[in-house]
This record gives structure tokens, sequence and C-alpha cells, in this order.
């Protein structure tokens, strides 16, 4: 941290020798200026413009990013957060995140160690104590109180940049400083729980824990915050992450809170849900082997989740995610071409090189053609111009609506136990409009929408996926407003049948038997150098999608996670 100076002797002070040099620079100022007119009398605002000091621009070197981070972290330390705060980019931010972490969290002792610079970032541990009185009756702690008292430690990092207006290096403030999980409008805060513990089960009624199933974390603590009052749990005190009050439109997809540390334990109510734990321990195997990968598992027949599992566990990318599906949108995108006669599974359909709509070129995967080729061959290969050149032919609502209407998604109506993201298709035109077709343009969806896709071919109707059974809460699930008709229904499965045995998803699904079939995707995302790759399909009474973020071709990287849960699943 920093070191204190060592304290200078008052100078002497000497009168005649301070009205000597007045009187000195007195007369160079003067002959100076005098001199300086003679040469050129018109620029005297050059001379100030040239003396006033150049504000230093740049990245921070290695020396004033040391010396902001030491300055900011002593201060934090010494327990003084104005100081610490004056520091920082924000000072209002970080005056009251700082403050905070003494009077909400109740962090007592902090020390703070800076680790290795690299570039203009700086790591740090923090160590402290929460220190809680937990009251147990009325009249304060003479009726009886509790001294709770933990060590709590943490890494966290901060970055320092350089103020535009001055020039000077300040720590660039985020709530992430404090702590790394802080989100904007986040605090930490100790005290009783929000929400009573639960302990969450399996479809067989063994525990479910995070450190069992990392995927799980975010999953139980969705359910605590639902479900932690309605199992007739206790609650204790802790530390924990306050979210910050959602918006009424994106509750929904919110994280919950979470606890960071347990001062007391309360009595934990119990909530069953639908996980099956040879499926689940099957999904945390497989996503493991990616960087980003995620993966649903569900039962067509009911919409039971058997399984969820997500490389990244500290957010539910399967359950929440928002990602473009790529070709296996083409799954809804075929249901649609199907009722409108606009396709057949065995009629010629065209599959050019090229197809412009709405001032845009649109290609296949290495510009491939089929010339004379079926509809079904065209599905299996994943041709894309074969989707958009029906687009002139469709209104700009069309797709929307048979997502919604068949497929229950885009209605942001799902009540499967925890937060989800229902899927989004909206509304477009033109070139948008044609994109969306083959997954692109403004659909979005994740892995537990495109399951529930491949759930609903199977099974010939939507049913609502689910994690806890509405006879839990009485909870309504959504529904769809209508069925395809048994032909388009046929047809649909053959499509995705004849892609399992002879299209894009034959490796994957190889030897998985006959009542089975498949979808593979590839999305392009705007500064990735490889798409993410999708994967959905069914087998007998189970159906899952996955997606690997960068991941390619979907048969290559999603297409094998999907396949061990298919084998796995029960």
């Amino acid at each position: 941290m920093g070191t204190r100076g060592k304290r200078r002797a008052p100078a002497r002070r000497n009168t005649n020798a301070l009205a000597i040099g007045a009187a000195a620079a007195v007369a160079v100022v003067g002959a100076g200026v005098g001199a300086y007119a003679l040469m050129d009398s018109g620029s005297g605002s050059a001379a100030a413009a040239d003396a006033k000091p150049k504000v230093r621009t740049g990245p921070p070197s290695a020396a004033e990013v040391r010396t902001a981070a030491d300055r900011f972290l002593t201060a934090w330390q010494s327990g003084d957060p104005a100081k610490a705060a004056a520091y920082t980019s924000d000072p209002a931010a970080a005056r009251a995140a700082l403050t905070g972490l003494a009077k909400d969290a109740h962090l007592t002792d902090v020390k703070v160690t800076p680790g290795t610079r690299a570039g203009a970032a700086v790591p740090f541990h923090v160590t402290s104590t929460v220190a809680y009185e937990e009251k147990k009756g009325a009249g304060g702690a003479k009726a009886g109180s509790t001294k709770l008292s933990k060590p709590f430690a943490y890494d966290s990092s901060l970055t320092a940049v350089r103020r535009k207006d001055d020039g000077k290096v300040l720590v660039d403030w985020q709530p992430s400083v404090v702590h790394p999980e802080l989100k904007d409008g986040d605090r930490l805060v100790t005290g009783e729980a929000g929400d009573p513990p639960i302990k969450a089960v399996d479809r067989a009624g063994g525990e479910l824990t995070a450190k069992k199933y990392p995927s799980l974390g975010t999953v139980i603590d969705g359910l605590r915050e639902k479900y932690g009052k309605k199992a007739g749990g206790t609650a204790g005190v802790e530390l924990r992450i306050a979210r910050k009050e959602p918006a009424k439109d994106a509750k929904k997809n919110a994280l919950p809170d979470k606890t960071l540390l347990t001062l007391s334990e309360g009595t934990p109510g119990t909530v069953k849900t639908t996980i099956s734990p040879s499926v689940q321990a099957a999904a945390e195997k497989q996503v493991a082997t990616s960087q980003k990968a995620s993966v649903v598992v569900v039962r067509p027949s009911t919409g039971e989740i058997l399984g969820v599992a997500n490389s990244s566990p500290g957010f539910n990318a399967a359950f929440q995610g928002s990602l473009a599906p790529g070709s296996t949108m083409k799954v809804i995108t075929s249901s649609l071409l199907l009722e409108k006669g606009l396709a057949g599974v065995d009629k010629k359909h065209p599959c050019p090189k090229y197809f412009t709509y709405g001032h845009w070129k649109f290609q296949n995967d290495d510009k491939f053609e089929i010339k004379d080729g079926t509809f079904k061959t065209a599905f299996a290969v994943s041709c894309n111009t074969a989707f958009i050149s029906q687009a002139p032919k469709l209104d700009n609502d069309s797709l929307t609506k048979q997502a919604q209407q068949v497929f229950g998604l885009g209605l942001n109506n799902w009540a499967i136990g925890v937060p989800s993201f229902d899927g989004a298709v909206p509304v477009q035109s033109q070139a948008q409009m044609a994109a969306s077709l083959i997954g692109q343009g403004g659909v979005r969806m994740n892995p537990l929408n495109m399951a529930s896709v491949a759930a609903t071919v199977k099974s010939g109707t939507f049913h609502q996926p689910y994690l806890v059974s509405p006879d839990v809460d009485g909870r309504t699930l959504a529904k769809a407003s209508r069925t395809l008709s048994a032909g388009t229904l046929a047809d649909l499965r053959e499509l995705m049948h004849y892609t399992a045995i002879a299209g894009t998803a034959v490796k994957p699904m190889a030897g998985l038997g006959s009542d089975m079939g498949a979808k593979t995707g590839s999305a392009e995302v705007d500064g990735q150098k490889e798409p993410n790759g999708w994967f959905t399909a069914w087998r007998g009474d189970l159906a899952s999608a996955a997606v690997v973020q960068q991941g390619g071709h979907g048969g290559d990287s999603a297409g094998p996670i999907v396949r061990q849960m298919l084998l796995n699943g029960s």
C-alpha cells in the first residue's frame, strides 16, 4: 500500500531575500514581454496557449496503474469509503457501494492484498469478517440475541483508466470491483434470509446440490426464490447478493438473489423437481468438455425437464439464453411451408446457390446447390435458399404466428418453476423476415426452447416444459392455441427422421433406432470466427437440444452432446 513521507522542518523565512526575488522576477518578466513584443506583437494569445499545461493522454503507464490501485485499495482497507471513492471514475456510486459493505453487509476487519498487475488491470484478494447480531426476541440484546461471526474472503480486480478532461488516472468504477458477481443495482446484504432455504430433490427423492451438480446452482437459487416461503422452511441469517428489482417485463429473466455465506442455518423446506439423476449426471459430464455448451432434456409426452447443464454455471444459458438458433429453426419454418402448400416432402423444391430478397443476397454453406431436388433433400442437407426462396409468398407475421400458435414460443408465458426465456420470433419484413426463416435475423432461442420444438414434433402437441409440477403451487402452464394436422405432422416427422438417417445429423444419430429425428444448425454471430453450433432431436419419449457457442457445425459440436442425452435418458 502507500507509505507516509517524513515530515520536513519548516524553512527559515528571509524577508529580504523574498523582496529581492520578487523584484527580480518583475524585472525579468517585464523585459521578456517587451523584447517579445518587438519581434511579434500579434502572438500574445499563442504564447498563453503554449503556457497552458498539456493534458496527458494515452493508456496509463505501469506506475500510474500501480499508484491508482494503491491509493484506492489503501483507502478502502483503512475504512474511508469517501476517500477511496475519490480515486474512482464515479465517486458517488463507489462511495455508496463501499459504505454499504460495512452498513449493509456488516463486513469488518477488511484487508485488501493486490496481486500482479496485468496491463491496466490489478487483481486483488479481500479478506474480512462478517459480524452480525441476530435478535431473538423483543427488547434487543437483553431479551436474547446471538452474535454471529464468520470469515469471508474472495478475489476481485480493478482496471485503471485515464480521465479525458485532466488526464488523471483513476479506478474505473464497476460494481464488480466490490465483488465480482455484483451487477448494476445489486447490493451485498447480511441479515435474515429473504427466502427460507430449500432442499431441492430429484424425481427419485435424492437431494440436488450445486456441489454435486454445478449447473444446478442458479436453478436451486431460482427454486428457493419462488418456493422458499411456500415449502414450509424457516429463514436463517446469510450474506447474499440482493439483486436490483427488475422491470416488470424483465422479471421472468432476472437473476435470483444469491447466497454467498451462511451465518446461521434456517430450516429448509423440500421442493421436488422433475430432474432425473442419471440424465443430470450425463448432462454435467457432456458440457464439461466444452467452454460454452448448454443442453436440456425434456419428456415429450409430459413436458417434464429431466436435465439441464451449462459449461458456465454462473448463468443458466440453457433456460435463459437468447441466441439465434440457426437452421434448427427450419423445423418451425417447414411446418409453416407444409401447411401453406409451399412445400411437400417429396415434391420438387428449388435450392439455388443464391437467392436475393429485400436487397440481401443469401447463399448456402459452401455455396452448394441442388438441381431437381425434393424438399426432403433440401431439409436434410439444410439448404438455406430452399427456405429463403419462399419469403416473397409469406406475410411478415406468418412465422411469428406459427411459432406462437403451434409451438407455444414467444408469448412470454411459460411457468417452468424458475426464470426462463420463452423464445422470440418478432414480426419482421423484407430481408430480416427472410433471415428469420433460417433462424437468423431477430429470432432468439435457447436449448430449452429448441428441445421443446423437437418434443412438440414427437408428441404432436405442445406441452410446456416444467421443472416443478404445477400440482405443487397450482400454477397454470402455457398452452398452444392449435396443433398441426395429422398429415403435416407426419411430414414433419419424416423430414427430421430423414435428416437423422441420410442428412447432416447422421453421425450423432447413428444406431439410435427408428423412432427418432433430428435437425442441425449453425448460427452466424457478428464478431465470431466460428458460428454457434446447434442440434435438436428426439428419440422415443425423450427430446434434447444443445448449443455450443463458437462450436462450428452443429452436427460436430452440439450433436455428440445430444446423442449422449438420448442414450442416457430415463
